[in-house]
């Protein structure tokens, strides 16, 4: 994996989200999340969002997050668009705010084993692998062109931190 820090400007999305938690998604019966992103694809709900930035290009984020990554949080699935107008009923919005991002690519590995790999060292590194805290506003994972092959697969996770004003303060 290779971790950058960057600072992005706001991100407007059109997606379906669901509330669940790390407990949920560590048991195979609970899990919501897989249900969701098939959902997503099966029905070709990608191909329904008004206002699409970069067709094809996926964002999977945490967000609302309880506590820290074991507690309750939001996923959600989606795209970028240039604007929330003409948004049908079976979407919803979410903003991803700009802000300090740890920006880890992780190296090509097959589906699930490379999401599951990546976010296990995130985790093992909170304490003192980032630049700063991190701030569980939002965190994202993008998938483009690089995610093609489900064998090989090349994603960007974008892991929120606080400002170092606020670590300060």
């Amino acid at each position: 994996m290779q971790i950058q820090n960057t600072n992005l400007n706001e991100i407007k999305l059109i997606g379906i989200s669901v509330r669940t938690s790390y407990s949920n998604e560590t048991d195979l019966e609970k899990g919501k999340i897989p249900s969701y992103i098939m959902r997503f694809f099966q029905e070709k709900l990608f191909d329904q969002i008004p206002n699409r930035l970069s067709p094809g290009k996926t964002f999977c984020v945490y967000t609302e997050y309880e506590s820290n990554y074991l507690g309750a949080y939001t996923y959600f699935i989606g795209e970028e668009v240039s604007s929330f107008d003409n948004l049908p009923d079976k979407f919803s919005t979410l903003t991803i705010p700009a802000q300090n991002y740890a920006k880890i690519t992780t190296g090509p590995a097959p589906m699930p084993a490379v999401i599951i790999d990546a976010w296990q060292e995130i985790w093992d590194m909170e304490a003192d692998g980032f630049e700063a805290p991190r701030a569980y506003h939002a965190d994202f994972e993008v998938y483009d062109e690089r995610a093609s092959d489900h064998n090989n697969i090349v994603l960007d996770i974008f892991v929120g931190l606080k400002s170092t004003a606020s670590v300060k303060a």
